[in-house]
C-alpha cells in the first residue's frame, strides 16, 4: 500500500470505522491531549477526528519536560486523557514515572510494529510511536568517503579524527542511538565505541541538529548526525543559505548491510488518570488510520508507522529515505538502557 493514498479514499474508511464507534461512546464528547507535537498540519487531522465522532479535542501545549513536570504536579486530579512525546526516551521516562496506564486495542496490535511500542505485559501496552524519523549520517564528500560513514561503528575510526560533531551526548535523540548501539554491541565494546567517538570529535558537542548539518557544509566537521527531518526542512527551503548548505551534503543511511538505521518516534499513551478513556483510545486508533497517518508522518518530514504504508515525500526520497533498512530493536528494550549509557557517557568525557 502507498502512502500517497488518495485522502479522499482513506478518509471514508476512517470515518466509517470512527462513525460506527460513536454511539460506543457513555463519556462526555472530549478529549484531553496534552501533547509536546506543534504542527500545523496537525490541526487538520484533529477537526476530521472531531467532526467524525463528535469528540471535541482541548488541547495543552508544551515541550516534553514542561508536560511530563505538569502531569507529576497534577497528579490523579490531571485532566489529561492522552499525552503525546517526541521520542522514545522521553515516552520512556514519563512511563516510568507511571504517567501511562496500559491499554489493549486489536486494531493498535494489527497496524503497528510491537518493536515501536513499549513493551506489551499482560495488562497491555502503555504507549505507542505515530511516526519514526532516522538518525542518520551527514557528510561532507569532498573529505569524507562514502564507504568510510557507511556504519555508525565507524564513527570511532582513525579514519575520521577530528571530524565528528554531534549535538549533546545526553540529548534524547543521541541517548536513544547509544542506547541501541550499546544493545548490538553489548556494554564493554559499546562505552569503548563512545569514547572513540569522543576522540574523533571536530570540537565538543554543541547545537542542535541543523548546527550540525551546517557544521558539515561550513567545512567545520566532516561528519555529523542529524534526524532526517532536519535535512528535509533544508531541502525544501526557499532560502539561498540553506540551498548552499544542502548543495555541499551527502546523506547516508548507516548500517543498511547489517542492523540497520535507528529509527525514533513520536508516540503517544493513554494518560494514567483519564477521565475519558475510550475517547482516548479511540483517537490513538484514529492516529493509526492511514489519513491520520499521511498527516502525522508528513506534517514533519517523517515516515508513517502503520505495516505496509510507505513515504511520498519529495525531499524524503531525495536523500534516499524511500526505502532503507530499519533496525528492530524494540524501542522499549532500548528505553531500559538508557540509565547505564548515560553513566558510559559520563565515564568517557561525552558531554
Amino acid at each position: 500500500m502507498k502512502h500517497a493514498l488518495k485522502l479522499s479514499a482513506a478518509l471514508t474508511v476512517t470515518l466509517a470505522c470512527l462513525g460506527a464507534q460513536t454511539t460506543a461512546f457513555a463519556q462526555d464528547k472530549v478529549l484531553n491531549l496534552y501533547s509536546a507535537r506543534h504542527y500545523q498540519t496537525d490541526e487538520a487531522m484533529y477537526d476530521t477526528f472531531t467532526k467524525t465522532t463528535g469528540i471535541k479535542i482541548n488541547r495543552v501545549d508544551a515541550d516534553d519536560a514542561g508536560i511530563i513536570a505538569r502531569l507529576r504536579a497534577e497528579g490523579a486530579a490531571s485532566p489529561a486523557d492522552v499525552i503525546m512525546l517526541v521520542d522514545a526516551a522521553r515516552l520512556a521516562v514519563a512511563d516510568t514515572q507511571g504517567l501511562f496506564q496500559p491499554i489493549k486495542s486489536a486494531k493498535l496490535d494489527a497496524a503497528i510494529p510491537a518493536n515501536l511500542r513499549a513493551t506489551a505485559t499482560a495488562n497491555g501496552v502503555t504507549w505507542t510511536g505515530f511516526s519514526t524519523r532516522a538518525r542518520v549520517i551527514v557528510y561532507d564528500p569532498a573529505r569524507v568517503k562514502a564507504e568510510d560513514v557507511a556504519t555508525y561503528e565507524q564513527l570511532a575510526s582513525p579514519k575520521l579524527k577530528g571530524m565528528v560533531c554531534t549535538r549533546s551526548g545526553s540529548h534524547p535523540y543521541n541517548l536513544s542511538l547509544f542506547s541501541t548501539i550499546v544493545e548490538h554491541m553489548g556494554d564493554q565494546k559499546g562505552e569503548a565505541w563512545l569514547k572513540g567517538v569522543v576522540d574523533n570529535m571536530a570540537r565538543p558537542p554543541k547545537g542542535g541538529d541543523t548546527d550540525q548539518i551546517k557544521g558539515v557544509a561550513s567545512g567545520e566537521c566532516g561528519v555529523a548526525l542529524t534526524n532526517t527531518y532536519y535535512v528535509a526542512r533544508l531541502i525544501k527551503s526557499d532560502k539561498a543559505e540553506d540551498k548552499a548548505v544542502v548543495s555541499k551534503i551527502k546523506v547516508m543511511f548507516p548500517n543498511q548491510a547489517t542492523s540497520g538505521t535507528h529509527v525514533n518516534i513520536a508516540g503517544a499513551g493513554v494518560a494514567k488518570h483519564a477521565k475519558n478513556r475510550d475517547n482516548a483510545i479511540a483517537f490513538m486508533e484514529f492516529l493509526a488510520s492511514p489519513y491520520a497517518q499521511d498527516y502525522f508522518a508528513n506534517g514533519n518530514n517523517e515516515f508513517p508507522t502503520v505495516k505496509g504504508l510507505k513515504v511520498d515525500n519529495p525531499a524524503i526520497k531525495s536523500m534516499g529515505g524511500e526505502s532503507f533498512k530499519a533496525e528492530t530493536v524494540p524501542l522499549g528494550i532500548v528505553a531500559k538502557n538508557m540509565t547505564k549509557v548515560q553513566q558510559m557517557l559520563d565515564r568517557v568525557g561525552y558531554k
